[in-house]
């Protein structure tokens, strides 16, 4: 074994010392996924845009988490989409079929979160104007 893969069998931190490790990988995990992953940056930008639409939209506060809410689930789908599409060109960059249906399902889960911030957000914009 070398020395990059003993390191990560290493114990992690427990407790309140693990907090400040986990958010440094956590925000190294949203660098990330804008400096490498396009279709990251791009629903963050729609969602940067909407965020301040939503308070506008929303005609309670649960509308307004609906809002919000579902652009983190497109985020969030799409963060772990990238995740899996990382991890399975790591250990098998030559085609496996395998693999492809482990990417597409992760494509799968961005699809249905689009569809349903659409959704969500289709219907905010008819009742506000309607």
């Amino acid at each position: 074994m070398n020395q990059k893969n003993s390191k990560s069998i290493n114990k992690n931190p427990t407790g309140f010392k693990r907090i400040p490790l986990a958010t440094k990988h956590s925000v190294n995990g949203l660098i990330a996924a804008w400096k490498h992953e396009s279709g990251f940056r791009q629903y963050a930008t729609v969602s940067a845009l909407l965020f301040p639409i939503s308070f506008l939209l929303a005609q309670t506060s649960i509308h307004w988490l609906f809002l919000v809410g579902s652009l983190v689930f497109l985020l969030f789908s799409e963060i772990v989409n990238s995740a899996i599409e990382a991890v399975a060109d790591a250990t098998m960059p030559e085609y496996d079929p395998l693999i492809g249906r482990a990417k597409d399902l992760g494509s799968a889960a961005v699809f249905v979160a689009l569809i349903f911030a659409l959704i969500v957000w289709a219907i905010a914009i008819y009742e506000y104007f309607y």
